[in-house]
């Protein structure tokens, strides 16, 4: 199976949207409490699904995140930024197997003395 490296602006870019929904919902809990705001809540949360399957693609993380921040109370511990953050926690950058296999790096140095100048 061939891993996916994606952009580190794209992997920053997904790490900014779920902190940032994290955020919204911690900060504004009498917002987002159980009711009549808890739609909008739930609209939040496909949002920010949604950006983060397109930014970095589907990740099994998401699902119990997902269905974390549908349970009243639960929602307010950030799921989503753990999430991203293990998702993307090798993406972004190489990894050492996908350097080139056979590639040395090297210097040529002579093998014969130099001369000192007399």
């Amino acid at each position: 199976m061939e891993r996916e490296t994606l952009s580190p602006g794209r992997v920053w870019a997904a790490r900014a949207i779920a902190i940032l929904a994290d955020l919204v919902q911690i900060l504004a809990l009498p917002a987002f409490v159980a009711g009549a705001a808890s739609p909008w809540d739930d609209c939040l949360d496909v949002l920010v699904a949604v950006a983060l399957i397109r930014l970095i693609g589907w990740h099994w993380a998401f699902l119990p995140s997902f269905l974390a921040e549908i349970l009243p109370g639960i929602d307010l511990v950030p799921t989503w930024t753990a999430a991203v953050f293990f998702a993307t926690r090798r993406k972004g950058r190489p990894s050492a197997a996908d350097a080139p296999r056979g590639v040395i790096d090297a210097e040529v140095i002579s093998s014969t003395p130099a001369k000192t100048p007399r």
